[in-house]
């Protein structure tokens, strides 16, 4: 394993590093304390659910709680004239600790990943498509086996072991229940930690037997802090990222990469005078997405239409825009479009109903250009009444 960005990784966000490279926790003071009282307490538990929206930092908490455990001896005993140690208040581990430099080399014997592997049906086969990072859409048992062969090996350096799952949503149900029966007869000194974007997908057995942590979306000044820890060319954190974003890093990445503000910046300009459209700005923005290969940019449109929907409903459930605006004359058209609470429910309902649509035509391969015109078409018909 290797620490280079350019390293194609499944559980990798394209074009930022891996969260295991990250330098700090930002913005999660709360989980971070939360680990910490339970460590100080010695009430650890033995499994932790780090739940969050997508692109928070749950991956990086969880690599950041392993080297401050790995580093951590279990039993530190009095200093050096005889006074108990005091209890860590923080996380943050010297990058230059042999513990943080196995980790990056990816030669720790004390921690086990388990995420998505190479796509295939045996071994050598799986192994050639890791090489070539054609990866499987889900955790299969195989992954599972081996974890349980690390966590039945003999204790290494302090005692501990620790085990990251990233993410515990993409298990099929052998690999879920394989880790199930891990939880409820945990090896000693094994600690896990399950990031989980969606835990309601997960088994409730599961979830039963782990603590949760939650971790929050960022404020903008975290997202800007944070955006210049993962990107090295520093980019400004724009209002209309703050605002498309969510909060979320993995998302700011995904959006930069993509122009995602631009991208929102067109939709905003297609519906600026509904009900009239113009229908040739509408057909340009469909056939931007029908080439084959741009299925990348097909889910951020989509992605981006559910959130104009989603932020109509919200101007007209709380009377005002939401701010700061994602797009120039966003606010405008919103409180033209959601005047009032009854528009609110309008525009609520045509987002359920579209959000099915688009998720249904994906999964059956409609034309992404008649999919996405259609949607067009229903928003501007709402627009009228």
């Amino acid at each position: 394993m290797t620490n280079s960005s350019e390293f194609v990784e499944p559980d990798r966000i394209e074009g930022a590093p891996h969260p295991r490279e990250a330098a700090r926790i930002i913005g999660q003071d709360g989980a971070v304390s939360g680990f910490l009282d339970a460590y100080n307490s010695g009430r650890l538990h033995h499994a932790w659910l780090l739940t969050g929206p997508r692109g928070v930092g749950k991956a990086t908490l969880a690599w950041a709680l392993a080297k401050f455990l790995l580093a951590t001896p279990e039993d530190e005993g009095p200093g050096l004239f005889g006074d108990p140690e005091p209890a860590p208040d923080r996380i943050d581990i010297d990058p230059d600790h042999p513990v943080v430099r196995r980790i990056m080399a990816g030669s720790e014997p004390g921690l086990k990943l388990i995420r998505r592997g190479g796509a295939g049906a045996n071994e050598r086969e799986r192994e050639k498509a890791w090489s070539e990072g054609r990866f499987s859409q889900e955790i299969r048992i195989h992954e599972i086996r081996e974890l349980s062969r690390f966590a039945h090996l003999s204790a290494t350096e302090g005692g501990r072991r620790v085990v990251i799952v990233d993410s515990a949503d993409d298990m099929n149900t052998q690999a879920a229940n394989g880790l199930l029966k891990l939880l409820e007869e945990p090896p000693a000194r094994t600690m896990f930690f399950l990031v989980s974007h969606q835990p309601s997908r997960l088994l409730p057995t599961i979830r039963s037997r782990c603590r949760e942590l939650r971790l929050s979306p960022l404020g903008g000044e975290d997202m800007r802090i944070a955006l210049e820890q993962v990107l090295t060319d520093g980019p400004e954190m724009s209002d209309a990222l703050v605002a498309l974003s969510a909060g979320s890093v993995g998302e700011a990445v995904r959006l930069l990469k993509l122009d995602g503000p631009g991208n929102y910046a067109a939709l905003i300009d297609l519906f600026a005078e509904l009900p009239r459209m113009n229908r040739a700005h509408a057909l340009r923005i469909a056939e931007g997405v029908a080439v084959r290969g741009e299925e990348t940019r097909l889910d951020l449109l989509t992605g981006l239409i559910e959130l104009f929907l989603a932020r109509l409903a919200k101007t007209g459930a709380i009377g005002k825009a939401p701010m700061p605006e994602a797009a120039p004359g966003e606010a405008d058209l919103m409180k033209r479009l959601a005047p009032d609470m009854r528009k609110a429910r309008e525009w609520a309902e045509l987002a359920d109903a579209l959000g099915a649509r688009l998720r249904h035509g994906r999964a059956v391969n409609l034309d992404p250009a008649a999919l996405i015109l259609d949607t067009v078409f229903r928003i501007q018909e709402t627009g009228g009444r």
